[in-house]
């Protein structure tokens, strides 16, 4: 038996490597939000000035078409501006003109990847409904069309759930919603990773930004 076969074979070895692996898929899950949150916050804010300037300006909603040409221009390599997400965008803001201020909906909308958060703008005026669904699913971990199937089914009237017993959560690494969070379209985009880049590409752009992330916590 060779040196290297005798090591992983040993207990403790076996030990470490299920203890490293767990802590590289919990900062993996960490960065990842940590992004996905600076996302949705970039797209609050960008939704926000558009409405701002509309209003200070006088512009129509023609503004927003131009808007979005105007960044394909200058961000050829981005993806995530069309003038539908903008308008998006500025539906995101409109229907949460706290979300900067409010420490309830940052941790629950703000966990949300984009997809979901369009879902509820789509299908919920009601803000407090929202919330409610946007817990239920940060503590399911429901996939995209499971919250389509669990709002368009009510599910709200049937548990009558108080919007002010929230508490903070904290995605599932193995939930179906973390795995769309880590695969979010939007994220890569956000990175400037393109469809065809190579599954290298998207692992060191990951490894790059959990580094980053693992730099902030400091020594520890």
């Amino acid at each position: 038996m060779t040196e290297n076969q005798n090591l992983t074979n040993q207990k403790e070895y076996k030990s470490l490597i299920l203890n490293l692996t767990k802590r590289i898929k919990t900062a993996r899950q960490k960065a990842v939000l940590s992004a996905n949150y600076e996302l949705i916050l970039l797209h609050w804010q960008i939704g926000r000035e558009i409405l701002l300037q509309q209003k200070k300006q006088s512009w129509g909603s023609k503004v927003v078409g131009q808007v979005a040409k105007d960044l394909k221009k200058n961000l050829p390599e981005m993806k995530g501006f069309s003038r539908s997400n903008l308008m998006y965008m500025r539906s995101f803001a409109k229907g949460w003109p706290e979300f900067e201020s409010d420490t309830i909906v940052q941790q629950l909308v703000g966990q949300l990847p984009w997809g979901h958060n369009v879902v509820l703008l789509n299908k919920l005026k009601d803000k407090e409904a929202r919330l409610f669904y946007a817990h239920k699913t940060i503590e399911n971990g429901w996939s995209r069309d499971i919250l389509v199937i669990q709002v368009e089914n009510k599910l709200i009237e049937r548990e009558g759930q108080s919007t002010t017993n929230f508490k903070q959560l904290m995605l599932k690494e193995e939930s179906e919603m973390t795995q769309q969070t880590l695969k979010d379209p939007y994220i890569f985009d956000f990175f400037t990773l393109h469809d065809d880049a190579v599954e290298r590409d998207v692992e060191n752009a990951l490894v790059k930004h959990i580094s980053d992330f693992l730099l902030e916590l400091g020594e520890g």
